[in-house]
């Protein structure tokens, strides 16, 4: 049973996102958020840090959203200060504000951006990878050679808030995630000290199937139910028309 109805007294349970982050979000803080492109968004909680207007933000995602959307709706607003991304497309106000020097970015393979955030969230110091080894990347970090190899060591990543969205989640925080929106979601909910999701569906404890539970409700501190969701396509692919054999892509 939906529990958007009911009260519950749970303390993990928010009302809706703005009271979920009032008394925790301040400027300068580090904020983890999930998603890959336009899939597993947590869009009402950054809409609420948009609306709480916290500023010199550092951000940790896979990317920065899409203009308008997600995190690219925080750079409207200018108040991510540093991006630790892997994917920076897609955002032509990411773009624009990078190379006129406006936003630091701190960039990373996609891999090692993901294994960074589970380290952090594992409370593993650092670990050695060969990729980057050679690159711009690798400027500035320890480096050893190991069978005549280059491996740069990475160190793991912590945010003072990690912002998850999640399927369907309990009033203690467990959590599942649906197909693509298993992306970043899970790591970054083990890396925040704070960590707070927000859901398309909130159940009572006891509702969910403890076999299907993806981040369990000890790494939750607080849990909204979502509303009013996007449902965007970050890319729509069409069939080809007669006669061609492009697709077309809108």
């Amino acid at each position: 049973m939906s529990v958007s109805s009911q009260v519950y007294s749970s303390s993990k349970v928010y009302p809706d996102a703005v009271s979920a982050l009032r008394d925790v979000l301040r400027d300068g803080l580090t904020l983890m958020a999930g998603g890959f492109g336009a899939c597993g968004v947590p869009e009402n909680l950054i809409a609420a840090v948009r609306e709480l207007g916290a500023r010199g933000l550092t951000c940790i995602s896979n990317n920065a959203g899409l203009d308008h959307f997600g995190l690219g709706s925080l750079l409207q607003t200018r108040q991510i200060r540093k991006m630790i991304s892997s994917y920076v497309g897609e955002n032509k106000e990411f773009e624009r504000q990078y190379l006129a020097g406006e936003l630091e970015l701190e960039f990373n393979p996609q891999g090692t951006l993901a294994e960074r955030i589970r380290a952090g969230g594992a409370g593993i110091y650092g670990f050695y990878t060969r990729t980057g080894a050679g690159t711009l990347v690798a400027e500035g970090k320890e480096q050893r050679i190991v069978d005549g190899e280059t491996y740069v060591l990475e160190t793991g990543l912590v945010a003072d808030i990690a912002l998850v969205k999640a399927w369907k989640g309990d009033t203690e925080g467990n959590l599942i995630y649906r197909k693509t929106a298993r992306n970043f979601n899970p790591p970054m909910a083990t890396a925040g000290r704070i960590t707070v999701a927000e859901v398309e569906t909130l159940v009572e404890v006891g509702e969910l199937d403890p076999d299907q539970i993806h981040t369990p409700g000890i790494y939750v501190q607080r849990i909204v139910a979502g509303r009013d969701y996007s449902r965007l396509i970050e890319k729509r692919t069409l069939r080809p028309h007669a006669g061609s054999s492009d697709a077309v892509v809108a």
